[in-house]
């Protein structure tokens, strides 16, 4: 047989290296994105629940309907804004199969997709996958702010999309409204689609507010947003999360997600439509994340890691340029198998890798499990 497949070069997800690592060698794992707690106990009997009261056929292609109605609610909570159950939301196998199947429903060999680095590595697969072309704009450390001259520049006829992530994995900063007043004014009179990956959106800190595209009205006719209730309610493996669209670009959405999920776990909709009801349950979440990240820096000041507090997300950025001159790459796989924490090097999110001397550490984890890991970086 011969054949040409779609993606080459493809090397193992650092998520997945780094876990075998932190498995193969007993390491406290700060590398993947996923908490080490229990999501509610109240949301995982909903889902039992569920189970018992027949919510065990297909839901509804769109996803279910309550689910859908406390979405919409949750929109007009948050930022005055909405979006009809019917037409303009729709639930997902998880926020990365919402983002390939917007890539997969409007790019075309050729066409163009502005991603910023670093970035999340679904990104460019999904876009390659589909024959489009990835154009990548760097975040400079230690701000990791958008250029907006060098989005300007990077525009071309052939130019489809853009993508923005806020706030940002894995640099844990957020867009203000200034850089979204910026895209505003860069898209407006083009074709021009914004998908923008809001799954961190209630993990934000210090008093700011998550400037989502659906808050500006020129900026939301042209955007998807996708979200996911894996990083809202501490259950990743779920793979549940939604996306919401103005009606003529979830139609064509609708179109290709028919046919390749068709639609997500049923009794576990029903549960988070129910969870959804109290307003509490997502209005409280970034002061338990602050104080976790609080807790996590607080217990490292006195090491040699440098750091600026991470604005959101539950990850955090730390620089260890004044321990070591190893790359990147070299410095994590060490901690890991010497001194027994797993992290994740940030070079590997950059088309030409390049390396800050940083580390991102995810602080979703118990207290007892933040004091083992400052424990070990504080000998460092």
């Amino acid at each position: 047989m011969q054949f040409t497949p779609k993606l080459t070069n493809i090397e193992t997800s650092i998520f997945s290296v780094m876990s075998a690592l932190a498995n193969k060698h007993n390491a406290i794992n700060l590398s993947q994105g996923f908490p080490n707690f229990k999501s509610d106990q109240k949301l995982i009997d909903g889902v039992t629940k569920a189970m018992n009261s027949g919510y065990n056929q297909y839901a509804p292609m769109a996803g279910n309907l309550e689910l859908r109605q406390a979405i919409s609610k949750k929109f007009e909570i948050l930022y005055n804004s909405s979006y009809h159950p019917d037409t303009e939301i729709t639930v997902t196998a998880g926020a990365t199969q919402a983002i390939f199947t917007i890539i997969s429903s409007f790019i075309k060999p050729e066409d163009e997709v502005i991603i910023f680095n670093p970035a999340y590595d679904c990104y460019q697969p999904s876009i390659e996958a589909n024959g489009g072309k990835t154009i990548s704009i760097a975040l400079e450390a230690p701000n990791y702010r958008i250029n907006w001259d060098s989005v300007k520049d990077a525009i071309t006829s052939k130019t489809k999309m853009i993508l923005i992530n806020t706030p940002h994995n894995p640099t844990g900063t957020v867009m203000n409204e200034i850089d979204m007043l910026k895209l505003q004014e860069i898209t407006e009179g083009t074709d021009i689609i914004v998908l923008s990956d809001e799954v961190y959106e209630h993990i934000i800190f210090d008093g700011e507010q998550h400037q989502s595209v659906c808050r500006f009205k020129n900026l939301k006719e042209r955007s998807f947003i996708t979200a996911s209730f894996g990083k809202t309610f501490h259950n990743t493996g779920w793979k549940i999360g939604y996306c919401c669209a103005p009606e003529s670009l979830m139609e064509a959405f609708r179109n290709v997600h028919q046919f390749n999920v068709f639609s997500v776990h049923h009794p576990a909709q029903k549960a988070l439509a129910d969870y959804l009801q109290d307003a509490n349950h997502y209005l409280e979440l970034p002061h338990f994340y602050q104080d976790k990240r609080d807790t996590f820096l607080s217990l490292i000041k006195n090491s040699r890691f440098k750091f600026t507090p991470s604005k959101g997300t539950y990850f955090q950025v730390l620089d260890y340029s004044e321990i070591t001159s190893k790359n990147d790459v070299e410095f994590a796989k060490e901690l890991t198998i010497k001194n027994g924490i797993a992290s994740i090097p940030l070079s590997v999110f950059y088309d030409n890798k390049i390396d800050h001397k940083v580390l991102r550490f995810c602080f979703a984890k118990t207290n007892d499990t933040l004091q083992q890991a400052a424990d070990i970086l504080n000998k460092i």
